[in-house]
């Protein structure tokens, strides 16, 4: 079952990770001022990630594949690792689609 894992950085600022069943990064996110604005990123993506219309499939400069999860107002949610492959970003993608929704929020900010 897919997780968010929320946590706090150490300038104070807090950033979530949504991790696959198999504790794998599936979806990074900005670093956010407050845990109210970082809840609020996870709410977003758990809304927006079944729409296959919100990712941007794209290539980075080194040939590797990676999307990035936008909100209905085109404001960038999060964004994935580097895969070696279209095959396995799309994997990815398909787990956030089919996952999200009913993560888990693990609170680790303190």
């Amino acid at each position: 079952m897919a997780k968010f894992q929320l946590k706090k950085a150490a300038n104070g600022e807090f950033h979530f990770t949504l991790l696959g069943s198999d504790d794998q990064s599936l979806l990074q996110s900005e670093m956010y001022k407050t845990r109210a604005s970082a809840e609020n990123g996870i709410e977003s993506v758990k809304k927006n990630a079944a729409d296959d219309g919100r990712y941007d499939r794209k290539k980075a400069t080194n040939g590797k594949d990676y999307y990035v999860l936008k909100a209905g107002n085109g404001q960038v949610i999060g964004q994935s690792k580097m895969f070696d492959n279209a095959g396995a970003m799309e994997a990815a993608i398909a787990a956030v689609k089919g996952g999200a929704a009913g993560a888990t929020v693990d609170d680790q900010a303190g």
